[in-house]
This record gives structure tokens, sequence and C-alpha cells, in this order.
């Protein structure tokens, strides 16, 4: 199977790791009903997941620089009445990379040591390769060995017809984010890319979903799909004018407020990544991972300045003052 790869263009207007990063939270049990069903079947959703970035972020401190995953770990408990945690990786750096494997091992293995609860490793994979499916890492040396497997979706499969014909019929919300994702990475035209993002807003109204769960998926397909500034513009008519054919104006109106200031929030999360990363490559992992809280709160004004001042700082300590 092959794919269209998206230009350069349209690559940097898509932000794929804040959204995911911002969906997984929001609808873990959908993305698991929907991706991994035999897993979801498996816990008890009586207890709610229980999100831990902060312990993440601290297991993957020391990881090789040019990481490009949206990683979420969740405490969920499982129908036999045992915690288990589970890591997610949405590969979202749209390259083939030897060490993905051996990554999902080594996190599993920290995971599992320093918590001492069970560890189940689950990969999505967003890239546009077909061939670029890892699965496991294995070692073997003198007798010794490893074999570690963990379960894996690749989300190009859904392209093929029938599995695409099934997410648009599907009622789980989780279908739109996938379908949007799908179509931001393998689109390459701008005006077909515009058709896609209006039938997938369209598909929510047809869903009949109550207004609050429209605007967290229209600012989720939003985030996704960005276009051009003239065809955002044709698209917003479009949008518009459905909206008041149809009566239900629930972007039109007051919370259209609420999605531009969502908007605002994924340009602050945007630079304060480049920011982190950028730290991350002249000063070290570790001067990135000491200023992160800071920069991560800091508002876009701010994260702007420094920005500046990385170009020109001879440690880290110089772009915040």
């Amino acid at each position: 199977m092959t794919a269209e790869h998206p230009s350069a263009e349209t690559s940097l207007k898509n932000d794929y790791d804040s959204p995911w990063k911002e969906a997984l939270e929001r609808f873990f049990p959908e993305f698991l009903a929907l991706l991994f069903p035999a897993i979801h079947a498996q816990i008890d959703w009586r207890m709610a997941p229980v999100f831990l970035d902060k312990e993440l972020q601290q297991i993957g401190a020391d990881s090789p620089r040019g990481r490009r995953y949206a990683d979420k770990l969740v405490r969920v408990r499982a129908c036999d009445g045992h915690e288990i945690a589970v890591l997610i990786h949405v590969e979202v750096q749209g390259d083939p990379e030897s060490g993905f494997g051996e990554r999902m091992f080594v996190y599993h293995s920290r995971l599992r040591d320093r918590y001492g609860l069970d560890v189940v490793s689950l990969a999505v994979l967003t890239d546009t390769i077909a061939s670029f499916r890892p699965s496991q890492f294995r070692h073997l040396r003198w007798g010794c060995g490893i074999a570690f497997r963990f379960p894996m979706v690749k989300l190009l499969d859904y392209v093929e017809p029938e599995r695409w014909t099934e997410l648009e019929a599907s009622d789980n919300v989780f279908a739109l984010v996938v379908m949007a994702q799908i179509r931001a990475k393998i689109t390459t035209e701008a005006e077909t890319l515009k058709g896609w993002k209006f039938r997938l807003i369209r598909l929510m109204y047809e869903r009949g979903y109550e207004r609050t769960l429209i605007l967290e998926l229209f600012r989720l397909i939003d985030w996704m799909i960005r276009l051009p500034a003239g065809l955002e513009a044709d698209f917003r008519q479009e949008l518009y004018a459905y909206e008041e054919q149809h009566r239900m104006p629930y972007v039109t109106t007051v919370e259209q407020a609420g999605i531009e200031k969502g908007l605002q929030q994924g340009l602050q999360q945007g630079e304060a990544k480049t920011l982190l990363r950028l730290i991350d490559r002249k000063f070290g992992p570790e001067a990135a991972q000491r200023h992160r809280e800071r920069i991560e709160r800091a508002e876009l004004e701010q994260l702007d300045t420094w920005l500046d001042r990385i170009l020109t700082a001879d440690t880290p300590e110089t772009i915040f003052h």
C-alpha cells in the first residue's frame, strides 16, 4: 500500500503531538475501545484512570535526544483487581526509527522497576511509512536473551476503504480524532484537505452530539488539520452556512471565543515545546528538564522573548534573565 506524503507546508501547519496528548486524556476509554478493544474489555472502568505525566517525564528525562512521541502513562484497575500501568507511545515523527522497539522495552522496564506494577505498553503509529511496523524488541547474546512484544496499531491501515468505512460508521467519538490524524498526514492538496475537514465536522453534527462535545472535538480536529489562511476562511464560511441551515450555531456564537483561546493555547504549547527542544540540543537534557515547568507555564509573549535569547545564550540561565 502506498500513501500520499504531505508537503512541507502542510506538515508545518499541523501540530500532531499536542492534540494527541489532550485527546488521550479526554477520551481515554474511547481510545482503547476503538484501537485496543481487547484491552478495554479487561479494565474496570468504575475506577477512573489516573494520568501520571510527571512520573513519565522523570522516567524519560535522560532518553536520547530527538524523540518525537506523544506519551501517556495511565494507571487503571483491571477487572481482576490488579492495578496496571498503561504506557502509550504515539509515534508522530513520520519516519521509521530503528530503535523504537528498544525504546519501548526500556520505558517498560523502568516503569515496572520503579512502581512494581504490571505495565502494558501500547504503540500507535501515525507515520506514513507502510513498512514501519515495530511490535517487538529482541536481543540474544551467548544464550542470554530478551524477547519483548507490545500491541501496535498502524493508523495508515485505516486508509483501506473497508476500514475507513468502519471509522465513518463508528459511534465512538475517538474515530473522528483518528480520521482527522490520518487525513492530515496523507493529504497533499490543501483544497482536498479542506473538504475532509468539513466532512469530519459535519459528521459530528449528523451524530447529534451535544454542544460541549462538539466544541471539544472541533478544537481537536481544528488543531490537527491546519489550512492556509485563505482556505481556512472559506472553511469557516462553509461551516457557518451549514450551522445556520441546520439551526445549530455552536461554533459561530460565543463559543467561538473558547475555540480561539484553544488555538492560542496550542501556539503556546508549540513554542514551549520548541524552546525545550532547543535547550536540550544546546545545553543538554538535564537543563531542559530543570526549566521545563517554568517554560510550560509561561505566556506566549514571554516564550517569544526566550526563543530570541537562546540564539546568543551562553548558559540556560541567561535565557530567563
